[in-house]
């Protein structure tokens, strides 16, 4: 039976993977775009490839040390958090915004469009990889402070195993969703999906801006107390 030792020149790579793997397996924009790439077999390839490229740029960012930095910045988390909630509220709000419309008569029109061309492909997944604040957030704050715990040396292995979490669930997901094709031919399918992303979405941003100002200790707790 193998000891904890054994694993001890991999546990670097092993905790860049699972705390990445906790943060990226959620529903979120990114997601739901390479769900319905997937779904509609559009260019699904170039949205995984590109999709892992951006979190490959932005990992090893974080563990080469901007990550540290700008993790005791005020200023910069300031904006990541304000620009993150914005962003997941704004994605959030259109998401159940369509799960308030009117179901469509037809499956084709039930299934949300994705990007169509290559190059429309590349620039979406590009946007909703680099141009996402909360995804800043993940990688360079969350993923980049978390390597500052391992020497140098052991910084490499818990980035690459962090990139590894990355890429599996990008190509798995578009790769996979064809599967789940029979599950969402029914309008009413989209509409759940829609209602639960956004309000995962929703409810993310409001934590981000609640943990940040420490409105849930200041105010929430206290409320609680009371009715207790």
């Amino acid at each position: 039976m193998p000891t904890a030792a054994a694993f001890a020149p991999i546990y670097p790579l092993l905790k860049g993977f699972i705390l990445c793997a906790s943060m990226i397996v959620a529903v979120g924009p990114q997601n739901l775009f390479l769900l319905r790439q997937g779904l509609q077999r559009r260019n699904i390839l170039t949205t995984a490839a590109v999709s892992t490229l951006g979190d490959v740029a932005l990992i090893s960012l974080g563990v080469g040390g901007v990550g540290r930095l700008l993790a005791v910045n005020d200023r910069f988390l300031v904006l990541v958090i304000g620009g993150g909630a914005l962003f997941l509220l704004w994605c959030g709000g259109r998401s159940l915004f369509s799960a308030c419309r009117p179901p469509a008569d037809d499956i084709a029109a039930a299934v949300p469009a994705g990007a169509a061309g290559f190059r429309a492909s590349a620039l979406a997944a590009i946007g909703f990889s680099l141009l996402n604040p909360a995804a800043y957030l993940d990688t360079l704050v969350i993923i980049g402070a978390s390597s500052g715990s391992f020497p140098v040396e052991q910084r490499m292995l818990f980035g690459l195993g962090a990139i590894t979490a990355s890429a599996l669930w990008f190509f798995t997901l578009t790769y996979g969703a064809g599967r789940l094709a029979p599950l969402l031919q029914r309008p009413i399918a989209w509409r759940i999906l829609d209602l639960a992303g956004g309000a995962v979405m929703v409810s993310i941003a409001c934590l981000m801006v609640a943990s940040r100002y420490q409105v849930v200790a200041n105010y929430v707790l206290p409320l609680l107390f009371l009715f207790k």
